[in-house]
């Protein structure tokens, strides 16, 4: 590893640097990182790494962010890899083969030099040393196509007596796992060799990808989404510690101000301690109306298993979908055998959503829900509506939005596009916001945070 010149000021930039992209490192978390560098030096890399990791990530879901900025904050090397200037294939023809030689045996240290090598040749743009040039990640493995390699690596390890061992199904997915990291190398590598041009605190602000809890539901990518659905429950848990606690807190009414005073006589007319008409406690209901069209689907997804992970902290849950047709989809989502991974696919198979053309029609799945289920709605239930609002020019039929809010304790619109997009093209979002209270939530921490402040207690 190649040590830092200044390491305080480099610590320091590093735990900047984390906590911009969402990981709460603060000063006692950064001296604990200053200690575990003052006792593991810098000649292992790797005890290095693991020895700030303890030290700085918290919870679940922030190590990628970690690892990425580790790599920019203490690099392996500086500059060209040593084997990309001298020893190094002559063309990407003859780089495809040593990858896919590399891949066949699994040498994690060939790939890693590999990697070096392909973004030096393959990666760079413009002038690499000059204000519009850098290396690019996305170009070095469009013009290697490491994924195509995946038949000839099979071959060799047939070849080399390893489709004795392992099943093709298993020996396949190996060998794509092997690819997915060979890539993650590569855009390591280039974000090393592009913050040397265009300096790491740059880089780090604007090519490491968001903590999990902190990506944008709409443009999500299936991968993230994955790991979004890995942290329902560690949320959940989290979350209904919340709602309990408060629940707890508010079971104390207001002062009874009588049996204050009645009390008051034992201390000379001092009210020391005071009385209170206690509240019934009592879990609240909760009915989820949910847009599933498009790439709203995944927040409404993710939504709906929050809920389901909640379910015991409410003493009623129904949850309706829509896209240009409502249908109830409780039994789907409230089951305890409900399938992370095809919760989505099986409400849009299973239940009644779809009726035409798979464009969300808010007008007509309002008036549904209003004709058919308005009586789910009581004077104890917090309706959520779940949608980005677009209605793709119909109407937006506002009368039923008011007849659901003058039935419910409370109703709220959880829209997970950007505020400053509310109403521009055809989102009737505004118009909605007039009727009953609207929050943007774009990722997971909003949506943690508006569940534990907007449902009562």
């Amino acid at each position: 590893m190649t040590a830092p010149g200044g390491v305080t000021e480099r610590l320091t930039a590093f735990v900047q640097a984390l906590r911009e992209q969402g990981v709460p490192a603060g000063p006692s978390e950064t001296v604990d990182a200053a200690a575990a560098l003052e006792v593991l030096g810098f000649d292992d890399r790797e005890l290095v790494r693991e020895g700030l990791a303890a030290a700085l990530v918290r919870r679940g879901g922030q190590r990628a962010v970690f690892d990425a900025a580790f790599d920019l904050y203490f690099p392996a090397g500086v500059g060209v890899p040593e084997l990309a200037r001298e020893d190094r294939p002559r063309d990407a023809e003859e780089l495809r083969e040593a990858l896919a030689e590399a891949l066949a045996a699994g040498d994690e240290q060939a790939l890693a030099q590999l990697a070096g090598i392909a973004v030096e040749m393959l990666g760079e743009y413009g002038s690499g040393s000059g204000p519009g040039g850098g290396f690019s990640a996305h170009q070095t493995l469009d013009r290697l196509q490491p994924q195509t390699l995946i038949v000839r690596v099979l071959a060799a390890i047939r070849a080399g007596g390893g489709g004795e061992e392992f099943t093709d199904r298993l020996t396949r997915d190996e060998v794509r796992r092997r690819v997915e990291s060979f890539r993650g190398r590569v855009r390591t590598e280039a974000r090393r060799r592009a913050a040397e041009v265009r300096g790491r605190d740059r880089v780090a602000r604007h090519a490491i990808a968001p903590a999990a809890d902190r990506v944008d539901f709409l443009i999500a990518s299936r991968a993230q989404l994955a790991e979004l659905r890995r942290t329902v429950q560690p949320l959940s848990r989290k979350l209904a510690t919340r709602l309990a606690a408060r629940r707890k807190r508010t079971t104390r009414g207001q002062i009874d101000l009588r049996r204050t005073l009645r009390r008051s006589l034992s201390t000379g007319g001092v009210p020391v301690r005071p009385a209170f008409r206690h509240r019934r406690p009592s879990r609240p209901e909760i009915v989820l109306l949910c847009d599933l069209s498009g790439s709203v689907a995944g927040f409404a997804n993710f939504t709906m298993l929050l809920v389901q992970a909640l379910r015991d902290q409410f003493s009623k849950v129904r949850v309706f979908a829509f896209v240009d047709s409502t249908d109830e989809v409780t039994h789907l989502v409230t089951s305890g055998a409900a399938d992370p991974e095809r919760l989505g696919a099986r409400i849009l198979e299973e239940a009644a959503v779809v009726r035409w053309d798979g464009h969300s029609d808010y007008g007509g799945a309002l008036r549904q829900f209003r004709e058919k289920w308005l009586d789910a709605v009581g004077p104890r239930t917090s309706v959520l509506v779940l949608g980005d609002a677009r209605t793709n020019g119909g109407d937006p039929n506002l009368d039923a939005v008011r007849a659901i809010r003058d039935r419910a304790r409370h109703v709220y619109w959880l829209n997970p596009e950007r505020r400053a997009l509310w109403s521009t093209g055809d989102s009737a979002a505004l118009a909605y916001a007039d009727l009953v209270p609207m929050h943007e939530c774009r990722n997971v921490q909003q949506l943690g945070t508006l569940v534990t402040r907007l449902l009562p207690s």
